[in-house]
């Protein structure tokens, strides 16, 4: 059965990172089909500012991630790279510059981040989109692979950090070095990916997944995000201390006082981010 239609409102209508908003979730969407939404300046720079649009608002909740057409997205725009010719090394300069910026973003953004995957998620920009997000669903032909080596490259958008943390040292470097294409029941079993759907229906499941997260209290949702991505740089140690002092300042805000509340009395929680 499909999504029901609603009239999400309009935040960016046009360029190659559109974005819209319905009910607390912001819909961020590569907008390069022709080029399997492969990420060249330009393409990095909107998407940057979509994600700031996102920052600025608070009505955004939960960001759904996707890409228009065929592939979710195939990583850096091969065919601009090629066509720099001894320019090469500053655009691939600017354009890393560029994509860390974006991947920062994301990571520090309050809203989690929910990525569906169709097609291919290649090279930096497609996996880093795929690692940096915090949940992510996947059609059943979606493949994923690392690829910067196999152009002679190297890992970036923190992939070199996120991929061993999600998939393990051995796993990761096997991608990272021998660039194999990685189907969506190896991705899953190996925890790269959080949940499989039928092709067709990736993007209704999708949407369905982020409204429910959405209904959540958004401090505490941002607050065990931040948790979780700083904890991936301090270990556990470090971080038990933080968690309790997050859990105790969120302990101040209305928003535990009506979940408590809600609980008791057997009731859907009304949170309001207060």
């Amino acid at each position: 059965m499909s999504e029901a239609k609603t009239n999400p409102e309009v935040l960016i209508g046009e360029g190659a990172a559109l974005l819209t908003l319905d009910s607390g979730v912001a819909h961020l969407q590569l907008n390069r089909p022709e080029s399997a939404n492969g990420l060249d300046i330009p393409t990095l720079e909107a998407l940057y500012a979509a994600l700031m649009v996102c920052h600025g608002d608070r009505r955004v909740r939960v960001v759904l991630l996707t890409g228009k057409g065929a592939n979710f997205c195939a990583g850096g725009d091969v065919h601009t790279f090629a066509s720099k010719g001894s320019d090469l090394r500053e655009y691939i300069r600017q354009a890393t510059l560029h994509l860390q910026v974006a991947i920062t973003a994301m990571v520090h953004l309050d809203a989690p981040v929910i990525a569906a995957v169709q097609g291919f998620a290649a090279g930096g920009g497609g996996m880093g989109l795929v690692c940096a997000s915090d949940i992510v669903i996947a059609g059943q032909s979606s493949k994923y692979l690392a690829g910067a080596t196999r152009v002679a490259m190297a890992p970036d958008a923190g992939l070199s950090v996120t991929l061993p943390r999600l998939v393990g040292a051995r796993k990761a470097a096997e991608m990272l070095l021998m660039n194999p294409t990685m189907g969506a029941d190896e991705a899953l079993s190996l925890g790269l990916i959080n949940k499989i759907v039928a092709d067709d229906q990736l993007q209704d499941e999708a949407m369905k997944y982020a409204r429910k997260m959405a209904e959540g209290a958004p401090m505490a949702l941002a607050a065990t995000k931040r948790l979780l991505w700083t904890g991936i740089g301090l270990g556990i140690d470090a971080a038990m201390p933080e968690e309790a002092r997050t859990v105790a300042n969120l302990c101040r805000t209305k928003d535990v006082t009506e979940g408590l509340a809600a609980v008791i009395e057997r009731r859907a929680p009304q949170f309001k981010g207060e």
